[in-house]
């Protein structure tokens, strides 16, 4: 907002900007109430308060600019060492997807499994590069790392319903490619990807085109993650009011394809019970689930024994196996500083 002085425009300060703009809105209303009367005006308040509720949902749930330039410089894997292409992929709904295809040499990459890696909800796919790493050195698997729409370089606006498009896009790309076993097909997700994997995997149609699946501390939905990290009496809010809803504890038990859950019981963000729910539900007749004491939320990644029970599980699905898995150490790794989001 701004005024002139002498033909010179001068900008006010923001503080009387937000003033003005509250000032003008309590006018309304009052002009409102004098002409209409209370109930109107009630309704009235009511009806913009839950506008402003379902559509500034989604900016309480993605968070694409953190950290800051998050949409603007998205570390490769070539800083880590790892061999990459950059790919593009195109929804049905005309929204082009950033990837990165890391890839076992080719004498390997056809016989090994190949990972399907969706984040959480902040920052970009980069900010994940040392899990990568990890992915790659310890399991020795391809994986396609992809930033959904509205994230990293990818266009378009993040939504439930776009990141349900962009993980079925991400599959039926793999299947163009010949450079890979396409029986041996990986979905990862942590956090908000854990929901768009259980998304898929309860695809009757998408499930068939993947081995099996993995998710690490996601949650069984939104509304009872607002009644979490909001307040319990968010749990009065209808579920309609809800843009985004992510019903994974609904949707976990039409899956059937394997699942391996792994759950930091350090989590303070995700409550860990909210993966052993997740695994109750789970409809696979070949789950399994991974605690770690010292997992927080975005750094289970670095327990002992982590990849060793990716890997057993791994084992298990190529070889239709239900023995169980061996319990990782209970042991915290001694790394103190994080780079992931």
């Amino acid at each position: 907002m701004s005024q002139e002085f002498g033909g010179v425009p001068i900008a006010l300060p923001k503080s009387r900007s937000i003033y003005a703009v509250v000032v003008a809105v309590l006018l309304a209303f009052l002009l409102f109430y004098y002409y209409y009367g209370s109930l109107l005006t009630i309704l009235l308040l009511f009806t913009i308060t839950s506008f402003c509720f379902y559509y500034l949902q989604d900016m309480l749930l993605y968070h694409p600019d953190l950290p800051a330039n998050s949409r603007i410089y998205v570390p490769i894997p070539k800083m880590h060492n790892l061999p990459h292409e950059s790919v593009s992929i195109h929804t049905p709904d005309k929204v082009t997807l950033h990837a990165f295809w890391v890839s076992q040499p080719k004498e390997r990459s056809k016989a090994v499994p190949t990972f399907v890696y969706f984040h959480g909800n902040a920052g970009n796919m980069g900010h994940r590069m040392q899990n990568i790493w990890g992915i790659f050195n310890h399991l020795h698997c391809n994986i396609l790392m992809i930033d959904y729409r509205g994230y990293g370089f990818s266009t378009g606006v993040p939504s439930e319903k776009g990141l349900s498009l962009d993980a079925r896009a991400v599959i039926d790309y793999l299947y163009t490619r010949n450079d890979l076993d396409h029986t041996k097909i990986v979905l990862f997700g942590r956090s908000l990807g854990g929901a768009v994997v259980i998304d898929v995997a309860a695809d009757t149609v998408y499930s068939q085109k993947i081995m099996c699946a993995i998710v690490e501390n996601t949650f069984t939905s939104i509304p009872e993650m607002a009644v979490e990290l909001v307040h319990p009496s968010a749990n009065l809010i209808p579920r309609c009011c809800f843009k985004n809803k992510y019903l994974s504890s609904w949707k976990i038990g039409k899956c059937s394809v394997p699942f391996l859950f792994i759950s930091g019981l350090a989590d303070n963000l995700v409550p860990p019970r909210m993966m052993r729910t997740l695994y109750m539900k789970c409809g696979s007749e070949q789950k399994r689930i991974l605690e770690f004491i010292g997992g927080a939320h975005n750094d289970t990644w670095i327990m002992d024994g982590y990849y060793q029970g990716i890997h057993q599980f791994l084992v298990e699905c190529q070889s239709i196996s239900t023995a169980p898995l061996e319990k990782p150490p209970e042991k915290s790794n001694v790394w103190h500083e994080i780079q992931d989001v």
